[in-house]
């Protein structure tokens, strides 16, 4: 368990694994918002407060002034571990004049909010790092509470050291439990903590800006976000699948840029001179310009340099990995190219059901995706080869039915959206034309959104496994396959977001101007499934449940404050294939026996159970006894069950040998391993993939063996394995 890191580094994570730093105390912060900044401020207001755009805009009244200082604060200290009530006391002139200052784009009180926080956190750091300089005492019975979303500011600066005196102990003891000395811990500590000062204050003017109007936007409708030019464009090509550039993830490792992995078919992979863990230490523009030192800077920023247009040249000055730290320094020159980022697109894998108790054998295809991706730009130009979801799906789909295949699962597990048209269009590749989803916008009218394609890519037996992180889209998706009756739904309750955004290009309203306001994504519309039910704070039930891995009270729509509520509107006509009812008690009854043998289900059970248990005490020990005690616990586990997988001929988990806690954060690890680690991990034995599939295999042979019952369960069938006709 670790002490919560500050919100906003989170928040700048987007593009790459991060771990920011700087040089000496960082570039000095602004006092004041620049001209850009105060005109974008102005015109998001516009947007959010005083405009139809939004679906349920805000006015900026005393309410929501007071709401946007308690989520900027948060932004900036979530865990409370910075601030104390003096200093929150201090602030409340900001609160009062919050309005104002963005209505009138006169931000210098977030500014200034902004610089008490930089002390703060040098002053707890100082304090952390003076800490390391005893062992401390892990005989009593103390237990660090890090679950402070909801108590108080501290009172005192004593009541913080108390905090972060805990705090420290629990990151020594998490070390000394993974086998690390005294004096190695004081070193990786220190480092750490040191880190986290200069994360801070590297921080610039633009980062302030975007923290601030995010705690607005938030107060207006929790799926609304403001996008600085940069941060639009990582979100952009985040839903493209594609960039232009080198083509390899980048980490930040201490004070240099590391290689974490090269992708596939880029020009990095194909000159083949780079390599993970190969360190980036200078980027020079074209195949002469100057080369820049950028050990340092944040990874943002080295990436912004690697990064450019289609068939420009970089040249990267680079340290291999076998030559450490102070190696020979190599150049190369690369031709940035657009890269795939085949990773996250859809994948797709054939399990096979073995035959049992007179059924046969039967062999489903699996479809993973991550996400409801669109090259929105390749679309708009008519490209050929945009990426899109439903585009890669379809190939799959067209393989499975070449291979002919049971029955399709498709895998929607922590897909938390993306693209409206593109779940319109997937869910298209399932019916014949009809309607999909409902959409209301703020002015209450409602339009039906509909496949408008008789073509069917996959008419046989279909499932969608969904868990609470499929969101939006995929409730989409998985809403229209329950309501038109097309397939089983099978997992957790979905996450409960209804709403639908939309980006608005805050440059469109100057006149000429490009790439200097950013971009708003901007709740627009409700959504409704075709059944009429919104999918909002209640999601998408599914048809056969697997036990909740994560309670709705802790994560999904239901936890934000200002969601908007669940309601419904008119059904709209549609096809009903099918009606699983009459076939859901033989399945559940199949489902209870199969598990109840199935070792790999059992334990996920177990370790959710155990987990949720776990988070509901929010706290952990400071007993090295029994912190020691649980630890050998976990690692008997692990070892006992992999023993039972070798027994019983069961797939092996990759990661059995592993530790659970090596009480590193992810940039202190060996990246090239943890790299490797990261990749082993999607070999892990996965029991609720395996049993979606032989439930659904249990549907087709259910089916088959009993006419009447098809003819009840698929009254519009004309045939055997067909789902829609």
């Amino acid at each position: 368990m670790k002490f919560k890191a500050p919100a906003f580094l989170i928040a700048l994570a987007l593009t790459a694994p991060l771990a920011l730093s700087a040089q000496a105390d960082g570039p000095a912060l602004p006092a004041a918002a620049t001209a850009d900044q105060a005109t974008t401020s102005k015109l998001v207001y516009g947007l959010l407060s005083d405009s139809r755009y939004a679906y349920r805009p805000r006015a900026l009244d005393e309410a929501t002034s007071k709401d946007v200082f308690k989520r900027y604060l948060e932004t900036l200290d979530g865990g409370k571990q910075f601030f104390t009530q003096a200093d929150v006391a201090k602030f409340a002139p900001f609160e009062a004049g919050i309005a104002t200052a963005i209505r009138g784009g006169e931000l210098e009180p977030a500014f200034q909010v902004f610089s008490v926080y930089k002390q703060r956190v040098g002053q707890r750091v100082g304090y952390a790092r003076n800490l390391l300089k005893r062992e401390p005492d892990f005989s009593t019975d103390e237990k660090f509470e890090y679950d402070r979303k909801d108590v108080p500011w501290a009172a005192s600066d004593a009541e913080l050291d108390e905090l972060w005196r805990k705090s420290v102990k629990n990151d020594w003891l998490r070390l000394k439990l993974a086998g690390k000395k005294p004096d190695e811990i004081r070193t990786t500590l220190d480092k750490r903590y040191a880190t986290l000062e200069k994360s801070v204050n590297e921080l610039k003017g633009e980062d302030v800006f975007q923290f601030f109007l995010n705690a607005y936007t938030s107060a207006v409708d929790p799926h609304t976000d403001y996008f600085t030019p940069r941060t639009a464009e990582n979100f952009n090509q985040a839903m493209s699948l594609s960039l232009e550039g080198i083509g390899a993830q980048l980490q930040r490792q201490d004070d240099m840029v590391v290689i974490r992995e090269i992708i596939a078919g880029g020009p990095a992979a194909v000159n083949g001179k780079l390599k993970p863990g190969d360190r980036i230490v200078g980027v020079g523009q074209g195949t002469s310009g100057p080369i820049e030192d950028v050990i340092g800077w944040r990874i943002d920023d080295v990436v912004a340099k690697i990064r450019g247009s289609k068939d420009t040249q970089v040249r990267l000055e680079f340290i291999p990995a076998e030559e450490g730290v102070d190696g020979k320094h190599h150049t190369l020159v690369l031709t940035r190219q657009k890269v795939r980022l085949a990773e996250q697109a859809a994948k797709g894998e054939t399990l096979t059901i073995p035959a049992k108790d007179g059924a046969p054998e039967r062999k489903v295809g699996v479809i993973k995706l991550p996400t409801f991706y669109q090259d929105f730009e390749g679309r708009r130009r008519n490209a050929t080869d945009y990426a899109s979801a439903t585009r890669d799906v379809a190939k799959l789909l067209a393989g499975f039915k070449t291979d002919k295949l049971d029955g399709v699962v498709l895998d929607l597990r922590n897909n938390g959206g993306g693209s409206l048209d593109e779940a319109i269009e997937l869910t298209g590749l399932f019916i014949e034309q009809g309607p999909v989803v409902q959409v209301r916008e703020s002015g209450g009218r409602v339009t039906v959104n509909s496949d408008r394609s008789e073509a069917v890519a996959w008419d046989g037996p279909l499932a969608v496994l969904i868990n609470r992180g499929s969101a939006s889209a995929s409730e989409i998706f998985a809403g229209a396959i329950q309501d038109y009756g097309r397939g089983l739904v099978i997992g957790e309750t979905t996450f409960g977001k209804g709403t639908v955004q939309n980006i608005v290009d805050l440059d469109r309203w100057p006149s000429g101007e490009a790439q200097r306001f950013g971009q708003v994504k901007l709740t627009i519309a409700q959504f409704f499934r075709v059944s009429g039910s919104s999918t909002q704070h209640k999601g998408v039930v599914p048809d056969l449940a697997f036990p909740a891995s994560v309670d709705a009270s802790e994560f999904g729509e239901s936890t934000y404050d200002n969601a908007l509520p669940w309601t419904r509107i008119a059904a709209v006509p549609h096809t009903q294939y099918g009606n699983f009812g009459p076939l859901l008690p033989k399945l559940e009854s199949r489902h209870d026996t199969r598990i109840a043998a199935d070792k790999e289900f059992q334990w996920w059970n177990e370790d959710v159970q155990q987990f949720r248990e776990e988070k509901a005490k929010k706290y952990i020990s400071l007993n090295e006894a029994e912190r020691r005690t649980e630890r050998e616990r976990q690692d008997k586990q692990r070892a006992d069950r992999q023993a039972v997988r070798k027994q019983l001929g069961l797939d092996l988990d990759p990661l059995a040998d592993d530790s659970n806690d090596d009480g590193l954060t992810g940039n202190e690890r060996d990246i090239v391993k943890d790299a490797a680690r990261e990749k082993a991990a999607e070999k892990r034995p996965d029991p609720l993939l395996r049993e979606s599939a032989a439930i659904l295999a249990d549907a087709v042979n259910l089916l088959e063996e009993d006419r009447p019952l098809s003819a009840q369960v698929l009254p519009q069938s004309t045939g055997a394995g067909r789902w829609a006709d």
